[in-house]
């Protein structure tokens, strides 16, 4: 099997969607498989990729998700570097004071001439810095862009045509937005049920906080109102510029004219001409952590800092479950005929696991699966709303989760039957001293399915027919139920604190390859 081919043996997650193990996440707390539409994404850190700057996450939301120091090249999209160069400087030239005579080689003084001067003695140079494009050599100086005296310095931006009329529509609809909560929050605030039968200690005098509040002279408290923005409406209008006059005389030059990804690169005003390109800054990049829906632990979270790439978390369901391979079929698949295929599974567990091969899952297993769910999520609600206060004022503080899990049905059809293992085998635990170990294993009883085993790895052969029906050029699924034996080393109970034991089970489909003609 090629690194760059899809995996032949796909894993159905609890959503329904196949995927190859190596993007599959394991849940320790559920515990179930997860796929990337299972999960929460979850926004870390912002940061530059070329500078390798920590940037918090409102003032990325205030630079536009761009770094302000580092730029990009408006024809290649590589890093812009900064390149110096030294520039003669002219000083002002010194005029003679008035009165000052000139000696002449005779000795004899001679008057200074009128305008004379006298130019300094040092000529001195200066660094100024321009952005240059290693790659296509483009330069800032191609678009007219002043040097900078600074390595850092602030280069312009090319500012949109329509920016203020994007900037008064913003603001419109953020003072929208804010005066919408402020009357929710108001509604909300006269909806509130009083907790006691005197809120404060003025009512049983008759007294109320605004006849206190007039008494002394200060104003009704109120919420205060935003200010409304007005914006002019947009105006349709049918006057388009015309074409140039030279656009039919002039010969053509496509390297003076821009691509679609140049132009896409620069959305505001799309130049048509290389020479109005301006310098791009450099998007950021971001760390994002991964979050199951179900019972909101972190799965993926990785390093705070941008220059390491370790995980403070990583369940990644290679580390968990154990790993199918497919290694070969004995035979050419024919419709109708009997036939063997060799499976290699590997437990990367610390702990030995116990494997049964199954055609169908069991049905007091499906009903043990879904109570112990339910009963799960029912425990989380009725922790949450356990508190006297909390049911004192009447609310229900019930904590929803992000997403309920549906259990659906994997669409994919096996069109091939395999005949179940007649027992179950043992998957030794992983140790990766044991590859440099030289001592030779004594031969043991195996069952006769197993042909090879090494370490934690075993390969096994599986008896399967295809479909009758299925006609040439057909590829061949099958699928099948691996149940297997996880050790749980997290429990969520204070009193639990060994590790437990769990029967778990995956769905897995193999494509076997397609079908051949009949001799």
């Amino acid at each position: 099997m090629s690194f760059m081919q899809p995996s032949p043996v796909k894993y159905a997650c609890s959503c329904g969607i196949l995927n190859p193990i190596n993007k599959l996440f394991f849940c320790r707390h559920c515990p179930k498989l997860r796929c990337g539409f299972c999960v929460c994404h979850e926004i870390e850190s912002h940061f530059c990729s070329n500078c390798l700057e920590n940037i918090p996450s409102s003032e990325a939301r205030h630079k536009k998700n761009c770094c302000a120091n580092c730029f990009d090249c408006p024809c290649c999209q590589h890093t812009l570097s900064a390149r110096a160069a030294n520039v003669p400087v002219v000083r002002k030239t010194e005029e003679i004071k008035d009165g000052e005579s000139k000696e002449s080689p005779s000795g004899a003084a001679t008057p200074p001439a009128p305008g004379s001067s006298k130019p300094s003695a040092i000529p001195t140079t200066k660094k100024i810095y321009y952005l240059s494009c290693l790659s296509c050599r483009w330069t800032t100086r191609d678009v007219g862009i002043p040097d900078q005296g600074v390595a850092s310095g602030t280069w312009p931006d090319n500012e949109c045509l329509y920016q203020a009329r994007f900037n008064t529509l913003v603001d419109y609809y953020q003072s929208i937005v804010l005066q919408e909560k402020q009357e929710k929050m108001e509604f909300l605030r006269r909806k509130a049920p009083k907790q006691h039968k005197f809120p404060s200690l003025t009512d049983r005098t008759g007294l109320t906080v605004s006849l206190i509040r007039r008494q002394i002279g200060w104003h009704e408290k109120s919420i205060p109102k935003t200010k409304a923005i007005s914006i002019t409406p947009a105006e349709v209008t049918a006057d388009v510029g015309g074409l140039p006059e030279d656009i039919f005389t002039e010969p053509l030059n496509l390297r003076n004219i821009t691509t679609i990804a140049q132009r896409h690169g620069q959305p505001g005003d799309q130049p048509t001409a290389v020479s109005n390109l301006y310098p791009q800054r450099r998007s950021l990049w971001i760390k994002r952590s991964l979050r199951c829906r179900q019972c909101e632990h972190n799965l993926i979270k990785p390093e705070y800092h941008p220059t390491s790439i370790k995980y403070r978390i990583q369940l990644f369901a290679s580390y968990h479950v154990p790993e199918v391979l497919m290694v070969r079929c004995e035979q050419p698949l024919q419709p109708g005929k009997s036939n063997a295929i060799l499976l290699k599974f590997s437990n990367p567990t610390m702990y030995d696991m116990t494997i049964r091969i199954l055609s169908a899952l069991p049905p007091e297993e499906e009903l043990i699966t879904s109570e112990a769910f339910q009963k799960a999520c029912k425990m989380n609600e009725e922790a949450v709303t356990s508190s006297p206060l909390v049911r004192a004022i009447g609310l229900t503080l019930s904590r929803q989760n992000s997403t309920r899990e549906v259990k659906r049905e994997v669409e994919d059809v096996s069109n091939a039957e395999i005949v179940p293992l007649e027992s179950e085998f043992v998957l030794s635990q992983r140790d990766d001293s044991k590859e440099f170990d030289e001592d030779v294993q004594l031969p043991t009883e195996e069952p006769k399915f197993i042909v090879w085993r090494k370490g934690n790895k075993v390969l096994i052969r599986l008896q399967f027919t295809p479909a009758a029906d299925l006609p040439a050029n057909t590829d061949v699924v099958m699928g099948f139920f691996m149940q297997y034996t996880y050790v749980n080393t997290v429990s969520n109970a204070s009193e639990k604190k060994e590790p437990t034991t769990n029967a778990l089970h995956s769905r897995i489909f193999i494509n076997a390859g397609a079908t051949e003609k009949a001799d």
